[in-house]
């Protein structure tokens, strides 16, 4: 049996992941939970696991936590409570729990990165669905995987099937999933895109673009904030540089290809010109699955994959014009150093101002761009830790600002701030 922590409980992936030890009992039992400020869901989270140890990294919470558990009838009462931890601190012991076999990390966002790293100083093996890990701060990351020896398994859907395609190429072989390491044998990856909420529009139509809209994802299930990464292509330009980190492989070799109907994750190209392809319905509980019982697979009772029921497999170029935001990545990859921690802060900050509608759709790319300019006299080729968090930091303030004095765009939404 498999102990696992899970970071970001009350999220879209820890709550699959936790699903998931439910349907396997006998081969996973769930040790150690975080999550923010869903206290209710974290009790319920509670009764049905039985962790160890629980933090809330809203830390004014445990309170709250502490006396709906003592609240619960004695019937609904596990039979230990968990130790109950708060803030930062707490987020990274959980993180690096000692009983924990495997680390779930499913916190969106920069707001990640501290626990991920708690748990690869501690030895842990990873199932990787925060990207923004490596994007932000792959100079520090890299090194302390080969530190510690932790195995990092991508647990979002395109490399996912890109990890699963290398299986049994000398890239698993030799290199044994170290993170950073040239593929051999490995020509291109294409990372498949649905295209997002606005595949079908028209550069011209997205002028009329609103949150409802860039909210509404045509094949998958995710939280706001991806979900608008998808409508800008944002997520797959991040993808492209966690793919250049993951799999030792140059940007010039990874290409985006936009596949509406979800089914294919990824394919990798190898040296002979074989193709492979990882395919599935769009359902993150399956790659999530495969990083849990990794080396082995479980035979699972979910829907097969009917391909004469999906009909038709379609691909096209992505649109430079519609989705800036993807050569922006590419760009921002090829710099490297404290780049990527930047355009990774300042997509996170825009797409929050979008939501709350303080900007339009369109000056996503714009206020990510102009934070990326300004960071050029400063960018750091090897940060540390400190570095990293810094630009982190900046990127998110100068967007703030670049907000308040207003867009180039016109007209723009009056501004709520």
């Amino acid at each position: 049996m498999k102990a696992i922590s899970v970071l970001g409980s009350t999220g879209s992936i820890g709550t699959q992941t936790l699903e998931i030890a439910e349907e396997f009992p006998e081969q996973f039992r769930v040790v150690a939970l975080t999550a923010g400020s869903n206290v209710s869901l974290v009790v319920e989270q509670i009764q049905r696991h039985h962790p160890e140890v629980v933090a809330l990294a809203n830390e004014s919470l445990l309170p709250e936590l502490q006396q709906q558990l003592n609240a619960l009838p004695l019937e609904q009462q596990p039979d230990q409570l968990p130790q109950l931890l708060g803030g930062p601190d707490g987020l990274n012991v959980a993180a690096s729990w000692d009983s924990a076999d495997l680390v779930v990390s499913g916190i969106v966002g920069c707001a990640g990165l501290l626990p991920t790293l708690a748990a690869i100083k501690a030895g842990k093996d990873l199932a990787l669905a925060n990207k923004e890990t490596l994007i932000a701060a792959a100079p520090v990351v890299l090194p302390e995987l080969k530190r510690s020896g932790s195995r990092l398994l991508p647990a979002d859907s395109e490399h996912s099937a890109i990890f699963q395609c290398l299986q049994g190429t000398p890239w698993a072989e030799n290199a044994r999933l170290s993170t950073g390491v040239p593929t051999p044998g490995l020509r291109h990856i294409q990372l498949t895109a649905s295209g997002g909420a606005f595949r079908d529009w028209s550069a011209k139509d997205l002028e009329k673009a609103t949150v409802a809209d860039a909210t509404s994802h045509p094949n998958w299930s995710m939280g706001r904030k991806i979900t608008v990464d998808s409508a800008t292509l944002m997520n797959k330009g991040l993808e492209v540089i966690e793919a250049h980190y993951l799999f030792g492989i140059d940007y010039d070799q990874i290409e985006i290809v936009i596949h509406p109907q979800s089914i294919i994750h990824s394919m990798i190209e190898l040296a002979d010109s074989s193709v492979l392809a990882q395919l599935g319905w769009p359902d993150m509980k399956l790659p999530i699955l495969y990083c849990l019982s990794w080396p082995e697979r479980l035979e699972t009772p979910w829907r097969r994959l009917n391909l004469t029921e999906v009909g038709e497999l379609t691909f096209r170029a992505p649109d430079t014009k519609k989705y800036p935001c993807m050569e922006l990545a590419y760009a921002v990859g090829r710099a490297g150093g404290t780049m990527p921690a930047v355009l990774n802060a300042a997509n996170e900050e825009a797409v929050a101002q979008f939501l709350e509608e303080r900007i339009h759709f369109l000056d996503i790319p714009e206020v990510i761009e102009a934070a990326c300019e300004r960071h050029k006299p400063d960018l750091q080729s090897q940060p540390n830790l400190d570095e990293v968090l810094a630009a982190d930091a900046w990127a998110r303030q100068a967007v703030k600002e670049q907000v308040k004095r207003g867009t180039s765009r016109l007209p723009l939404p009056a501004l709520k701030v």
